[in-house]
């Protein structure tokens, strides 16, 4: 009888039905570093809820799903009447409502609140990262309806709730809402003070009519919308609900969805105002000023987003290769193989630790706080974002052919890692960013250096590296130039001095060494051979 062709051997198991936050070791810890004790036990509790979802066989294939069946734009009804709606697959609902059940909207109303979003936000990106950007802007609405205290008691209560609801009705009528969020405009992208939507004021006090054209609507099935539009005053901010108080549809003319390269479950659109009801929220002329709130929040969620998908990246590599046999040995035990692993690693624990730090701050809201936000997210999202597509693809070459194919899961994650440094202002608006807080907030740079200063001392080459970017900011000569080169060098030298605080040895020589000590190459896996690499692939691998 001939031999069976087809026995299934040297293949690593599915990385399912395992705890995502519980075995992310940085997470876990930076959790612990950063929440009050007093909260603690159930902050760990609910996270290792969602972990266990998030690593959940039915998750995955929710996930799934909702990629493979990308939301539809539906304009008219089958009587021609004008409905401007999205349909998504049911398992988008489900993605959707479990993060917004697991509290990733609540972040203000609760002790510890950001951190444990944080790590939240980090989790749940690892199931499925579409669902992350209504959760975000949701979030993040909340400091700009701030502004105005009568729209914050009316809002803020639904935006914060536990309870998600899919159907579009009046909010008043609805225990939890979603918020987007429309800014950008063809002619003028980031620039957003060229907007030419215009705002004519209405006969009631504090309302207004919008006519114009968005070229990027995020989360257009939303309840209601933060727009930027040209009042009498100049640009000001506008809450655009999605249906109005009588029940009635306000005008939100969708003119297409975009077909985009990743974050194909969630739908962004083009979007047209026509007469449509708006109440202005702050002043007007101050719209830009007003919404710089939700644009911060939204940037540290491009962070713990890129966070989230490098460490999910890394994990399926590491899980892989500890499986894989090849040349007489598993994989990651081969020393090139573990190199690179090791540098992977490094790369999503700086970033993973980076992170849930600026949550912290949030949390802890005071002026010195304030101000390091203020330098080092910017920095954080240039930074941070950027690193998330090598990081990616570097993980999905760990798993050879396996990792192109599309049931690996890390082609979706290959797409979906440039988005980040996208989306809430791109690589050279974080970096002027950086040089505006340099040269307008001094208060700024001195919170970063204090924070960096509390590692002075421990490694030699975090201490030079801090020596050289003082010397760099010295020289303002060409600094418009050189923005991305010292966004960087704060992002990498704030890295590296919580490293060094918080992380085992292994894991801070390594960083020091490669990213601040110049022993290594422009590829990963070019880590010095004489660091201890096995310990830090080891930290890194998760449990199944």
């Amino acid at each position: 009888m001939p031999g069976s062709t087809h026995s299934v051997t040297n293949q690593a198991p599915p990385l399912v039905g395992y705890d995502v936050f519980a075995a992310d070791r940085p997470l876990t810890e930076a959790v612990g570093r950063h929440l009050d004790p007093a909260v603690l036990d159930e902050a760990r509790g609910e996270l290792s809820a969602l972990g266990r979802s998030a690593g959940s066989a039915q998750v995955r294939e929710w996930a799934a799903q909702a990629n493979d069946h990308p939301p539809v734009l539906r304009t008219h009804d089958r009587y021609g009447n004008r409905v401007d709606e999205v349909d998504f697959h049911p398992a988008w609902h489900r993605l959707l409502g479990k993060g917004v059940s697991a509290g990733l909207t609540s972040a203000w109303t609760r002790p510890g609140g950001h951190v444990r979003r944080a790590a939240g936000f980090l989790v749940w990106t690892q199931a499925e990262a579409g669902s992350g950007c209504p959760l975000s802007m949701t979030h993040a609405a909340v400091p700009a309806l701030r502004t105005d205290p009568a729209l914050a008691a009316e809002w803020e209560p639904r935006l914060t709730s536990t309870i998600y609801e899919r159907e579009l009705r009046p909010a008043g009528r609805k225990p939890g809402v979603l918020f987007g969020m429309a800014m950008t405009e063809k002619q003028g992208g980031s620039d957003v003070r060229a907007n030419t939507t215009a705002a004519r004021p209405l006969a009631e006090d504090g309302t207004y009519g919008l006519t114009g054209h968005k070229w990027f609507c995020s989360a257009p099935m939303s309840d209601a919308f933060l727009v930027l539009a040209q009042a009498p005053g100049g640009p000001t901010c506008f809450l655009v609900p999605r249906v109005l108080a009588d029940g009635t549809r306000n005008v939100f003319l969708l003119q297409r969805l975009k077909d985009k390269l990743g974050n194909r479950s969630n739908a962004s659109a083009e979007v047209e105002f026509d007469g449509t009801w708006a109440r202005r929220v702050g002043e007007e002329g101050r719209g830009v000023r007003t919404i710089i709130g939700m644009v911060a929040a939204t940037r540290l969620d491009c962070v713990l987003g890129s966070a989230g998908l490098m460490r999910q990246a890394v994990a399926q590599a590491v899980h892989h290769c500890a499986h894989r046999e090849a040349f007489g040995g598993k994989l990651v035990d081969q020393p090139l193989m573990r190199n690179v692993l090791a540098d992977l690693a490094l790369e999503s624990e700086a970033a993973t630790t980076l992170a849930l730090r600026l949550a912290a701050a949030y949390d802890d809201g005071g002026e010195q706080e304030r101000a390091l936000l203020r330098l080092a997210l910017p920095a954080a999202k240039y930074w941070v974002t950027k690193r998330c597509a090598p990081v990616a693809v570097e993980a999905a070459e760990c798993l050879g052919g396996n990792g192109y194919v599309e049931e690996s899961g890390l082609p979706r994650l290959v797409r979906e890692s440039p988005l980040n440094s996208v989306w809430e202002g791109a690589g050279n608006v974080q970096a002027l960013d950086v040089l505006r807080a340099l040269g307008r907030e001094p208060q700024a740079l001195d919170a970063y250096l204090r924070e960096v200063g509390l590692a002075r001392g421990a490694d030699h080459r975090l201490d030079r590296a801090i020596r050289d970017l003082l010397t760099e900011l010295a020289d303002l000569a060409g600094v418009e130039a050189r923005a991305r080169r010292l966004a960087e060098r704060l992002a990498l030298v704030l890295q590296g001095s919580l490293l060094v605080r918080f992380a085992p040895p292994e894991v801070a020589d390594a960083f020091c060494a490669s990213r601040l000590g110049g022993d290594g190459g422009a590829a990963f896996g070019t880590l010095p051979h004489t660091l201890d690499l096995a310990s830090v692939v080891d930290r890194a691998r998760p449990e199944s």
